[in-house]
């Protein structure tokens, strides 16, 4: 019997479109029906950078076009940047799948269960941009969050709380200002995607929180703590507010978690602490 973690490689490194999409279809087929065994074929590879399309180019932040959404060509750039964030989000649960062993099997599942659905939030943002006449890979976009899955390649706790806790769960709390402004340009056709998203991401970030408390658990750490200690290890001086409470408690989040980040927020906002 195959190893996921040899299939959850393959759907790691593909790198054209249409082959990540398919073999994350069928590895979550084959997953659901029994074929893959969790027999561990050796220590995961470490991965500089997943497999992706040539385009797009990958610039700094500071250099992604402005997304204003009085142009058609502005609409396009900022459906194009979540279209980015949904294909590293495919390329993320892979890895989580593929990088971290001996977990229960619920852990692969909730994993494979997120790389389907980021997969299905890709294709439809794509198909959106292209009746925009763009397609993705035809705007510069950055790498943030691939860049933060390599610093938390070393312990599935600390992913945990990094990826879904902080860089994913920003999107509980933009994507609602996102949707009252495209609803106010007539765009009903965006909303309807991203309504999709926003009520799968509350998910996602609710599996990233379970399996964060589920590791603390184990490890006798106070979850709360552990959480606060690393993000102020990670992300001091960016942590960005305001925070979508209701969305974020759905996802796991405790209001003294909450408050913390507003706290490091205050911090920021009054000089504190801005490295880097």
């Amino acid at each position: 019997m195959e190893s996921l973690f040899d299939a959850a490689a393959r759907c790691l490194a593909a790198g054209e479109i249409e082959a990540k999409l398919h073999l994350t279809r069928q590895t979550a087929q084959a997953w659901r029906d029994g074929l893959l065994s969790l027999q561990s074929p050796g220590k995961p590879e470490p991965v500089e950078e997943p497999g992706r399309p040539m385009k797009p180019a990958l610039v700094a932040p500071v250099d992604v076009p402005k997304r204003r959404l009085n142009t058609k060509e502005g609409l396009a750039a900022l459906i194009h940047a979540i279209t980015h964030i949904e294909f590293n989000a495919v390329n993320l649960a892979w890895d989580a799948v593929y990088r971290f062993h001996d977990l229960p099997q619920a852990f692969y599942s909730d994993w494979i269960t997120v790389a389907v659905e980021e997969a299905y939030h890709f294709q439809l943002l794509r198909q959106r941009l292209n009746e925009l006449g763009s397609d993705y890979g035809d705007f510069p976009a950055h790498n943030g969050l691939w860049g933060m899955a390599t610093r938390t390649a070393f312990d599935p706790l600390v992913r945990m709380a990094l990826v879904p806790r902080v860089l994913e769960a920003r999107g509980l709390d933009v994507t609602p200002g996102m949707i009252q402004r495209l609803r106010q340009a007539g765009d009903e056709k965006t909303v309807a995607v991203l309504e999709i998203i926003w009520r799968d991401e509350i998910g996602h970030v609710a599996i990233g929180s379970h399996w964060f408390q589920y590791l603390c658990r184990q490890r006798g750490l106070d979850p709360e703590q552990t959480f606060h200690t690393l993000v102020g290890q990670y992300f001091s001086g960016q942590v960005l507010g305001p925070f979508h409470y209701e969305a974020r408690q759905q996802a796991g989040f405790s209001v003294a978690e909450l408050k913390a980040l507003e706290q490091m927020g205050s911090a920021k906002a009054q000089g504190g602490n801005t490295a880097r």
